[in-house]
């Protein structure tokens, strides 16, 4: 079997269902913990709006905090804002998706595709350094989230290594280059899937439970998220 269809086939099936486990095992252990009960009345019942605003409170500081939380805040916008593009509106990754669930979307121009993998690049290069140099957040920081960064990395820049067509205005989106850099960015992937829901990269699913749960504990004692 060659490399590049063990990391397109059995490889990648592996990772989709140790992906798919581990979110799953994560939600349910979760959702099973019970609850503490709150024997004070509750302020409010509109639960489901205190959730969306917990969710939607908390994507920035809060006035208190802007001023010494610019960069990390901004920086994190910029490489959050990078990968999804990179992850979802890129042709070749858009056919990648499709051919596992069936669904299709119109991708962006492929030089906002290069600009958003410059600007990833540096930006998490950028949250690398700030880790190693602030003293707090070194202090902090573990192998998970090194190891975070390393699998996200690896992706990006074993994907840029396998396109090996330069861009032409006017022309479509180029192929695949060599099967083994090809196969190699796969492996990256996999990697990255099955860390995912074992890592601190599970906030991509777990942010949406923690800061709804907050939201709606604190919308019940009468309190704004």
């Amino acid at each position: 079997m060659e490399l590049l269809d063990f990391a397109r086939g059995p490889a990648l099936a592996a990772a989709l269902a140790i992906m798919c486990a581990g979110i799953a095992w994560r939600l349910f252990g979760i959702f099973r913990l019970a609850n503490k009960p709150d024997y004070s009345a509750p302020r409010s019942s509109a639960l489901w709006a205190g959730r969306l605003r917990g969710i939607v409170s908390r994507m920035w500081p809060h006035p208190e905090f802007r001023s010494s939380a610019t960069l990390a805040t901004t920086n994190g916008y910029v490489y959050h804002i990078g990968l999804a593009i990179i992850a979802f509106a890129y042709l070749p990754h858009i056919h990648f998706i499709e051919r596992l669930t069936g669904a299709h979307w119109p991708p962006l121009p492929e030089p906002v595709f290069y600009i958003a993998v410059g600007f990833t690049t540096v930006s998490l290069s950028v949250a690398l350094l700030y880790r190693l140099s602030d003293p707090v957040l070194k202090l902090l920081s573990n192998f998970d989230d090194y190891f975070s960064w390393f699998v996200v990395m690896s992706s990006i820049l074993t994907g840029m290594l396998a396109i090996q067509h330069p861009f032409r205005p006017g022309m479509p989106f180029p192929p695949p280059g060599n099967p083994t850099l090809v196969a190699i960015h796969l492996l990256a992937v996999d990697l990255l899937l099955i860390w995912l829901p074992f890592g601190k990269l599970a906030h991509a699913f777990l942010v949406f439970v923690s800061r709804g749960t907050t939201g709606a504990a604190m919308t019940r004692k009468g309190t704004r998220p």
